[in-house]
Order: structure tokens, then C-alpha cells, then sequence
């Protein structure tokens, strides 16, 4: 297990009671750097959305049981976060809950003249991603292929 593996996997234990007591859901969770910092992000969700509030009364509890832990050592930035509506899919778990739904997948190249492509999540396992275009047709992307899946915004 990577240390980034390791970091999100003890944060997820240690926020879990916490939005377990609210009445939240743990979306997704990521270690990462950017721009020379590294931060700790904790997306969580609930039925309707999460407001402001909700985020920091989370961020109050979770701050008091990271510094408890202090399991991480290096200097980061913690942040609670509402996924989004065009929320991006990751984990088995995103994509068993959005199968017909609509999405958007980006591709590292292009393929068949295209980096972008639209549409209904029909399949997924382990190596690919099934989507159903606007002309019926099934696209078939190896997971080792897209850069993102997200959910599309429909105003």
C-alpha cells in the first residue's frame, strides 16, 4: 500500500463515526499535490446536498481527530468538499450508482478523432467503461485510456 493509499484509507476510518453521526456519506477521499502543496480532501455527500454548514461542522470534528491521530508527517492542507454536481466517478462504487445516467469521458488521445465523448452509462468493470451514445451505438474505453468520467450538468 502506498503512503497515499495509507493516508486516505486512515482518514476515511477516522471521518466515517463522524458523518455517520450526521447523517452523511463518505463520495471520495484523495491525497494529493498541487502547486507545491499537498492536500487532504474529504468528499462527502447527503440526500439534497451538502451546504456550507454542513462542511464546517464536519471539518470542526475531523480537524480535532486528524490532529488526535497526527498519522500524517508532512505539512497539508485538510478540505471538505461536496463532490458536485458534475462529480467525477472513480471507485466501483460511483459507477454502480450511475449506471443510466449521463457522462462525459475524456481520454488521455484521442481516439476515432476524439478526446471527449457523451453518453449513458451502460457498463463498467475492471478494464473498460460502456457508454451508450445519442445514436444508440456502444462506446468501449479501457479504463487505462480515460483521464476522467464525470457526470454531465443539465440545466
Amino acid at each position: 500500500m502506498s503512503k497515499k493509499e495509507e493516508y486516505e484509507a486512515k482518514a476515511e476510518a477516522l471521518i466515517m463515526p463522524i458523518l455517520d453521526s450526521f447523517g452523511f456519506s463518505l463520495y471520495d477521499s484523495e491525497y494529493v499535490k498541487e502547486a507545491g502543496s499537498m492536500y487532504l480532501r474529504m468528499y462527502i455527500d447527503k440526500p439534497g446536498g451538502i451546504t456550507i454548514d454542513d462542511g464546517e461542522e464536519v471539518s470542526r470534528a475531523f480537524n480535532l481527530k486528524l490532529d488526535e491521530a497526527d498519522f500524517i508527517d508532512e505539512a497539508y492542507i485538510m478540505e471538505i468538499s461536496s463532490p458536485g454536481l458534475g462529480r467525477k466517478l472513480t471507485k466501483d462504487r460511483h459507477f454502480e450508482k450511475s449506471i443510466g445516467e449521463e457522462v462525459e469521458v475524456k481520454l488521455y488521445k484521442p481516439k476515432d478523432g476524439s478526446k471527449e465523448y457523451v453518453g449513458l452509462l451502460a457498463a463498467y468493470d475492471k478494464k473498460t467503461i460502456t457508454i451508450t451514445d445519442q445514436n444508440g451505438g456502444q462506446l468501449v474505453f479501457e479504463r487505462s485510456e480515460i483521464s476522467s468520467v464525470r457526470l454531465t450538468i443539465d440545466f
